[in-house]
């Protein structure tokens, strides 16, 4: 190595590398994959190395070092327990683990076909093809079942190859792959077949020249192999996998902590899947909570990922190490980052994790009780997926006072702000950590946190809202259920049981066949001005005509022109504008008292002549706004 490479590049001979294998010496990082490679690839490098072709360099990691992954064996390998690897094949597993099935380890071989047809197979190499130039040297490598009888024919039960003994090998000039490193004692038994044969001179010169052009190049194969060192971190690692794992799904965090707290004797696969035994893990603990009966199928933590769960408890580890460092004297650029982006879970120490572990599940679980709360019941109407991770170490941190009611109306307006700021979008690490230091200090008395002083909600904003994967817009939805919206028809308030037993959803007002009728452009009535949450049975009730005409249906035995009034109302609907059809007129009302509940929510709200002001209810202009605000 020189000038400071923490890698070197070494050509290391094929049969040593496979002895490596067997022996244990040359392992696999636990998150690895399993061996998939089909038949045909196999064949493919087998003909490949028969004529010394590259396949490729090997890339491996020192053991030893910082990054410590639990190992285990190429598949087919049975080295002795107590042995460990001095290296971890990073790249080039399916390679070394076809080959060594192949060669070294002596029997029958479980692949597949290229349909996926699991299969058992032995490999040959045709000694006649293979010196036959003008044959392709895939041709000459030939797969036969575990009865070494390759059957072909009409029906498929012919006996076309019979290698069932030494003597059909040496008869058809078939040799088995298991042997091109030891050759020796197959070739003394060719001999003595072929030399009381009278062609037998031929055969054997036959062999000789099979053996100096195809079977020594097994011999001489070296591969280039790329190793790096111990000092490599953890996240280099990660990141050069990655780069080379263009074949296999893409390698998370969770994966490399797992296979690190592994080598610490630690299951972490476990604590997130469960035993398999019936014990659930977090993962399916997320998905059953606040699950009603007659509701969706798993509930609003569903979307949770392992690694959500890991960014939290980094959340927690890291902001402990900088107030170790603030206590040692340390300032600015010397103090550790809060963070929990993926350099600070590969450095999560086991210690750490099972310090906060139970804790972070807690406000994972107080998470979807707070959501509930807000009428936010399904993962498809959670605004941000992203935002639950702030969320779940805020509500991790401040415990039970998330109960106290002035701490949970504050906690509702930094969530609020989060939504209608449309802040969670990408790029998250650095507000939620941002968040998690400044939030739970808002809630104890400190300053209101960046996530509220940063967002301005312009009104022409709601024309644009039109789109389901919008968070503005499904906070929307959650906003007017979360502020006393009843039912047109049944005049019941969207809690659980009614939001799931009468399957409420997003639906228009102005219907949009009505609408379209009138000559209104979609992008004016699809806009969420012109949509509230109804019951399944209200929409159908509604159907595509006029709301004058609607109106009448919805009225129920018993119900008065007041009380449906006031349903109407409770969505922030002006009855009258309704009832004369004014669809221009509705829309003008109605934006103006969507953007009124939006700052009721503590949500700083500007329309075109300026912003509201929270205290005052004056307006400020614009461009004093935008030079210390992020309008959205």
């Amino acid at each position: 190595m020189s000038g400071g490479s923490t890698f070197k590049t070494n050509p290391v001979a094929l049969s040593e590398l496979l002895k490596d294998c067997r022996d244990g010496v040359l392992q696999l990082p636990d998150f690895q994959r399993s061996w998939v490679w089909d038949e045909d690839r196999i064949k493919s490098l087998i003909a490949s190395i028969s004529r010394a072709f590259p396949i490729g360099a090997l890339m491996t990691l020192e053991t030893g070092g910082e990054t410590n992954f639990k190992p285990r064996p190429v598949e087919g390998a049975s080295p002795a327990v107590e042995e460990r690897p001095s290296s971890l094949l990073l790249d080039g597993q399916q390679r070394m683990t076809s080959l060594y099935q192949v060669t070294l380890r002596g029997e029958v071989v479980k692949t597949k076909t290229a349909k996926g047809k699991d299969v058992e197979r032995w490999f040959y190499i045709d000694i006649r093809k293979a010196l036959e130039a003008s044959e392709d040297r895939d041709d000459a490598i030939v797969g036969v079942p575990r009865d070494l009888l390759l059957k072909g024919g009409f029906f498929g039960r012919d006996v076309v190859l019979d290698l069932s003994s030494p003597e059909r090998e040496y008869e058809t000039l078939m040799y088995p792959v298991r042997y091109v490193f030891d050759w020796d004692e197959w070739q003394d038994g060719f001999d003595d077949f072929w030399r009381r044969k009278p062609d037998g001179e031929e055969m054997r010169s036959l062999f000789r020249r099979f053996k100096k052009k195809v079977l020594e190049n097994f011999k001489s194969y070296d591969v280039p192999v790329i190793t790096l060192g111990r000092a490599t971190s953890k996240e280099a690692v990660c990141v050069v996998f990655e780069k080379v794992n263009t074949g296999g799904k893409p390698l998370d965090a969770f994966e490399l902590v797992t296979a690190m707290y592994a080598a610490e004797g630690h299951e972490l696969r476990k604590d997130w899947y469960g035993d398999g035994k019936g014990a659930p893990g977090r993962h399916q603990r997320f998905r059953d909570a606040l699950i009603k009966p007659s509701g969706a199928d798993s509930g609003i933590l569903a979307g949770v990922g392992n690694t959500d769960f890991l960014q939290v408890i980094s959340l927690f580890h890291t902001r402990e190490r900088r107030r170790e460092a603030e206590k040692a004297g340390k300032q600015g650029k010397e103090l550790p980052n809060v963070t929990g982006n993926r350099q600070a879970l590969l450095s999560l120490p086991l210690s750490a994790y099972k310090q906060y572990e139970r804790q972070v599940e807690e406000g994972f679980m107080t998470v979807a009780k707070f959501l509930h709360t807000l009428h936010i019941y399904r993962i498809g109407d959670l605004p941000y997926q992203s935002q639950i991770v702030p969320l779940a170490a805020i509500l991790a941190d401040i415990g039970d006072d998330w109960g106290n009611l002035a701490c949970r109306d504050k906690l509702q307006r930094w969530f609020w702000n989060g939504v209608f700021g449309e802040l969670y979008g990408s790029s998250v690490d650095t507000r939620n950590a941002r968040d998690f230091m400044e939030v739970p200090a808002w809630l104890r008395g400190g300053e209101a946190p960046s996530t509220i002083s940063e967002t301005l909600f312009r009104a022409d904003r709601l024309k644009t809202m039109r789109s389901r994967l919008s968070a503005a817009y499904k906070g929307m939805n959650a906003l007017l259920m979360d502020k006393g919206a009843k039912d047109f028809c049944s005049g019941q308030k969207f809690d659980d049981t009614v939001f799931f037993g009468e399957n409420v959803d997003i639906h228009h007002i102005f219907p949009k066949a009505w609408c379209l009728g009138k000559g209104i452009r979609p992008e004016v009535f699809d806009s969420i001005i012109n949509k509230t949450p109804l019951s399944y049975r209200t929409n159908r009730v509604i159907g595509g005509v006029a709301p004058s005409e609607y109106l009448a249906r919805l009225k129920t035995a018993g119900m008065t022109d007041a009380s449906l009034d006031e349903n109407l109302r409770s969505h922030l609907i002006d009855p009258e504008l309704l009832r004369a059809d004014r669809f221009e007129d509705f829309l003008v009302s109605r934006q103006r008292c969507l953007l009124d509940l939006i700052r009721e929510a503590g949500v700083q709200v500007a329309d075109m002549d300026g912003i509201y002001d929270d205290d005052e209810g004056t307006a400020n202009d614009d461009d004093d706004i935008e030079a210390s605000r992020t309008v959205v």
